[in-house]
C-alpha cells in the first residue's frame, strides 16, 4: 500500500490543500487491484443482479380464462383428441415454460463487498480521479456554484459525488447537473464508483464516508 493523498478544491475549483486518505481504502496498489478484478466483477454484477424486480410472469393453461368445455368428443370425429382449447398449442392457450416470479438477488458477503468497494476507490485514486471539493454552498441551493466548483476538476466527465446526509443544499445543487451522480456517503457502493470516471466528495461527505467505515 502507498501513502495517498487527496486534493482539497475551493469553490472556483483551485487546491486550496491536501488531506490523508487511509491507505487499506484509496492506497492499494495497482498490481493487487487487477488481480483482484474477478471480485469487483462479481460484487457489480451480484448488485445488478439484485436491482431486477423480477416481476414477469405469463399465463399457463391454468390461468387463462375459458376453455372449460371439451372441444369435440374423445373419438369418432377423425380429428387429434383435443382436451381444452386453452392448451398450449391452441391460438390464445397458455404459455409453456414462461418465466414466473423469482428473485435474482445473489448471495454476496459483507467483507466481499467492502474488499471490492476499497479496489475501485484506490483504482481512481491512483489515477487521480478523487478530489475533496468544497462547493462553498450555505444557506441556498445553487447549481451554479456547484458547476463552478466541480468543472476544473472533472472536466465534466461522470462523476460520483459523495456527500452526508446533512448536505441537503449540496444535495439540491448537484442533482440536475447532468454528468452528476450524487449519493450519500453511507450508501457508496462498488458500482457506483465503477460507473464514474471521477469521484468527488464534499468535506462532511469524506468524514462521513470514513466514519461509516470505523462502525462496519
Amino acid at each position: 500500500m502507498a501513502k495517498t493523498t487527496l486534493n482539497v478544491t475551493d469553490p472556483k475549483g483551485k487546491v486550496s490543500g491536501t488531506v490523508d486518505a487511509p491507505e487499506e481504502i484509496f492506497g492499494i496498489e495497482s498490481a493487487e487491484i487487477e488481480e483482484h478484478i474477478p471480485l469487483v466483477h462479481q460484487v457489480v454484477i451480484a448488485q445488478l443482479a439484485a436491482a431486477r424486480q423480477g416481476t414477469h410472469a405469463v399465463k399457463n393453461r391454468g390461468a387463462v380464462s375459458g376453455g372449460g368445455k371439451k372441444p369435440w368428443k374423445q373419438k369418432g370425429t377423425g380429428r387429434a383428441r383435443q382436451g381444452s382449447i386453452r392448451a398450449p398449442q391452441w391460438t390464445h392457450g397458455g404459455v409453456v415454460h414462461g418465466p414466473v416470479p423469482r428473485s435474482y438477488e445473489q448471495r454476496t458477503p459483507k467483507k466481499m463487498k467492502a474488499a471490492a468497494l476499497r479496489y475501485v476507490l484506490s483504482d481512481r485514486a491512483n489515477a487521480g480521479r478523487v478530489a475533496i471539493v468544497d462547493f462553498g454552498i450555505k444557506d441556498v441551493p445553487s447549481t451554479k456554484a456547484a458547476v463552478a466548483a466541480l468543472t476544473p476538476v472533472t472536466e465534466n466527465r461522470f462523476t460520483t459525488v459523495v456527500i452526508s446526509r446533512d448536505n441537503i443544499n449540496e444535495l439540491m445543487s448537484v442533482r440536475n447537473i447532468p454528468t452528476v451522480h450524487v449519493i450519500f456517503a453511507d450508501q457508496l457502493n462498488t458500482y457506483d464508483v465503477v460507473t464514474a470516471q471521477d469521484v468527488v466528495f464534499t468535506k462532511e461527505g469524506f468524514e462521513a464516508f470514513l466514519e461509516s467505515k470505523k462502525e462496519a
